[in-house]
């Protein structure tokens, strides 16, 4: 795969979409104001509160949001930076974007999935944007997914760091 993977994997169904979940931040989804970032204006914006939430998960709130962009020539990879920087403002979370069809309770972060994230952000960090598919794939890419998930856990399981 070439650098352009990630973008060619982000407009697979039409529109260029950023896939983006973010724990920590409640189960209602910002305006879509918040998404109109880098100078960017989404042509649209799905929220998803997801359901059947796993307990420490809804006790923090977990919303999932597409935000797509019908223009297919965009680079949004300062846009997924800011993307990821907004949702973890203002709140302790974690955030991260990844393809399509790649979400699942068990495996939130894991190695398993590692290789179809192509951001992160925890709050008070900047966020992690990587564009090349080969990169992806990488035991460096793995190890700061994991830093996030490490993160993750810290937020759901707060007294396990006891």
């Amino acid at each position: 795969m070439t650098a352009g993977g990630v973008h060619e994997y982000l407009c697979w169904r039409g529109p260029l979409s950023v896939n983006v979940f973010v724990i920590g931040a409640g189960n209602v989804p910002l305006p879509k104001e918040a998404f109109h970032l880098a100078g960017m204006v989404p042509d649209a914006y799905l929220p998803y509160p997801l359901l059947e939430q796993p307990e420490a998960v809804e006790r923090l709130g977990l919303v999932s949001y597409d935000v797509d962009f019908v223009d297919t020539s965009l680079d949004l990879r300062q846009y997924t930076r800011a993307v990821l920087r907004r949702v973890c403002a203002d709140t302790r979370a974690v955030a991260w974007t990844a393809f399509e069809g790649t979400f699942h309770y068990d495996e939130l972060l894991t190695d398993q999935v590692a290789d179809q994230v192509y951001g992160y952000c925890t709050t008070g960090a900047e966020p992690v944007v990587e564009w090349d598919v080969a990169a992806l794939r990488s035991e460096k890419w793995r190890r700061g997914v994991a830093g996030a998930r490490a993160a993750l856990d810290a937020l759901l399981f707060p007294d396990r760091s006891l």
